[in-house]
């Protein structure tokens, strides 16, 4: 009989297809998935550490899944964790059988002699074997994520990224193009740690993102961009992404002062990026938007936190996350002093998150009437060019619509982030799952 595997994941939608890609590794070696944790043979944890609390809820998750498996099944982690604590994890956790970083096959149970880590241009930190070059079963949703690098060049003062997911390293675009194919999906999102910088590792220019979107798009009814950094939201790339007829725009902006901007070594301040929004509002008014901002960054002050909630107002974004200032070590802002009262912080996050769910619900009312193409994605639950999958909010849809298909709805209900809609059309080309 073959063993059976269970993954569990946490963490971003790169680790998402990171597991995927651990997944159709094991499939490829003659495992077969298992019901739960406590049905497998062999139980893997895709673990997070960007952050002090996605640390934390890697290891509560892995001392769970510890006591619920069988006495017999071999539990592995990997990830983000696995690499950047790799020896400091497996002395911590006697409960763990095998710790194993990126890219190894981790059914063996063990790390192969000498790969754990392999020399890159006299670097360490890029892994032997990328998760991105193995195979990966065909989407079992009518959406997939398909990661197109791995690693970052950039230097943000706040991010550990680099220390452990290395150099950035694009794929290929036929290999990207072939995934796409086999994935078998109606809507691709792509993501990466720096996805407007692909191809710029391979000196295939600094806008090899926009050929890459045109391609995946001319074989899917929808394409949607993840991570963009914004000092890379060119003209060209706007242009390339409206052209898909899904303009969302994930902007990966952290804080609009100037002054805390540059002590996070990142580009650019509230007045540009508000110039941006509005010129893709002028060329596309239903243009959905997200952005993420750290609170509390060491040297942060009353004004610019003033700042930060004026822009919040002014820009309306659809989507906006607001996340405490997490302490790396081994990063720039570990050195800085400045530190922000941890009271303090909440206060401003509560501040913020107050106004935003403001923006947010308003946002979702002034759609009433409106009428607008979702995807459903499981019965009763569909998104349009507004929502990425598993971020933002849900299209509630009558549960007799299939899965996999397009439908032109009212909005007739908000309720919170979600809306309800009722169908006005009849339905586009079903996806059939694999």
């Amino acid at each position: 009989m073959p063993r059976s595997f269970w993954v569990e994941t946490l963490g971003c939608p790169k680790n998402q297809v990171d597991s995927d890609k651990l997944t159709g590794s094991m499939l490829a070696q003659g495992l077969v998935p298992a019901d739960g944790p406590d049905d497998a043979d062999l139980v893997v944890v895709n673990t997070c550490a960007f952050v002090e609390d996605a640390r934390a809820e890697s290891i509560e998750t892995i001392l769970t899944l510890s006591e619920v498996r069988r006495h017999d099944a071999e539990l592995v982690v990997t990830g983000c964790l696995a690499e950047r604590y790799g020896d400091e994890l497996a002395a911590a956790l006697p409960e763990v059988d095998a710790v194993a970083g990126f890219g190894v096959p981790v059914t063996l149970g063990r790390r192969p002699d000498g790969a754990r880590r392999a020399m890159h241009a006299g670097d360490e930190g890029v892994p032997a074997l990328d998760l991105l070059n193995l195979a990966r079963p065909a989407s079992s949703a009518p959406w997939a994520y398909v990661k197109v690098a791995e690693g970052c060049d950039r230097a943000c003062g706040f991010c550990a990224i680099p220390s452990f997911r290395g150099p950035q390293r694009s794929r290929a675009v036929a290999d990207v193009l072939a995934e796409v194919d086999q994935l078998g999906a109606v809507e691709i999102v792509l993501v990466a740690q720096d996805l407007a910088a692909y191809g710029r590792d391979q000196g295939r220019g600094e806008r090899a993102i926009v050929p890459l979107v045109r391609a995946v798009a001319e074989r899917v009814p929808r394409v949607r961009l993840l991570y963009l950094y914004p000092a890379d939201l060119t003209d060209e790339l706007i242009g390339a992404i409206l052209d898909t007829g899904v303009p969302y725009f994930d902007l990966s902006l952290q804080h609009v002062s100037t002054p805390l901007l540059r002590r996070m070594r990142r580009w650019g301040d509230g007045e540009r990026f508000l110039e941006r929004i509005r010129a893709i509002r002028a060329a596309a008014p239903d243009a959905a938007f997200r952005s993420n901002f750290i609170v509390g960054y060491p040297g942060e002050t009353e004004d610019d936190h003033a700042q930060l909630l004026e822009f919040v107002q002014e820009a309306q974004l659809d989507w906006c996350g607001f996340f405490a200032f997490s302490e790396e070590p081994g990063t720039y802002a570990a050195t800085l002093d400045g530190v922000v009262d941890p009271e303090l912080v909440a206060e401003r996050l509560a501040e913020l998150t107050e106004v935003q769910d403001l923006i947010t619900a308003t946002r979702r009312d002034d759609l009433l009437g409106e009428e607008v193409e979702v995807l459903v994605d499981v019965p009763g639950q569909g998104r349009s060019h507004r929502e990425a999958p598993e971020i933002d909010g849900v299209v509630v849809v009558p549960a007799s619509l299939e899965p996999g298909t397009f439908h032109r709805v009212q909005i007739v209900e908000a309720i919170g982030p979600d809306v309800v809609g009722v169908p006005v059309s009849q339905p586009g080309p079903a996806w059939a799952a694999p």
